[in-house]
């Protein structure tokens, strides 16, 4: 792909999120903390054309990495719409990257398994996580202790917004760097 056209699909999955998930208000954040502002990012992801973007750019951004991925997941239900979204443009590229989704509970009936596509995972592999909004980190945190104690190694965590509320911080004390596709400062500028 050409430079000039990751940027035109940058700057259009800008103005989608900006349109259809960026709320001015006073909202509690699944934090507890209170903000001014919220991103719906499920509103962009569940689009057409967002998902589309947000799972070519993922996997653009997971592609790049030194080490191959073997499987793409995150936290129901924000990470859903991403999952699938990378695993389809994985596919289109000719790289296929199998889903997979952790649970915020253990599936209380049948296999019991806080994650979800297990058999399409090679056993120990490398995964990448995704979430559409990050704040503080903490959702992540616990996909990470869940992906680690089912035996995968975490070699990428990326974010479509980092909200910029410690997060990456947070993240980064434990050893997993952030990637964002944005930032909230970015996203504030004008297009």
């Amino acid at each position: 792909m050409c430079k000039n056209q990751l940027g035109d699909e940058r700057s259009r999955l800008k103005a989608i999120i900006r349109e259809k998930s960026w709320r001015r208000g006073t909202f509690t954040l699944t934090s507890g903390r209170t903000s001014d502002f919220y991103i719906d990012g499920k509103q962009t992801t569940l689009s057409a054309e967002g998902a589309y973007l947000c799972g070519k750019l993922l996997y653009e951004l997971i592609a790049t990495e030194n080490q191959p991925v073997t499987a793409v997941g995150g936290m129901t239900l924000g990470a859903d719409p991403l999952v699938t979204a990378v695993a389809i443009a994985s596919y289109l590229a000719g790289q296929p990257i199998p889903a997979f989704i952790v649970r915020k509970e253990a599936k209380g009936h049948g296999t019991g398994n806080f994650i979800e596509g297990l058999n399409n995972m090679p056993a120990g592999g490398l995964v990448a996580l995704v979430e559409d909004v990050v704040t503080t980190g903490g959702t992540l945190l616990r996909v990470i202790e869940r992906v680690q104690a089912a035996g995968f190694k975490v070699g990428l965590i990326a974010t479509i917004v980092d909200r910029e509320e410690g997060g990456a911080e947070a993240l980064a004390a434990a050893g997993f760097p952030l990637k964002a596709l944005f930032t909230r400062a970015e996203l504030m500028e004008s297009p």
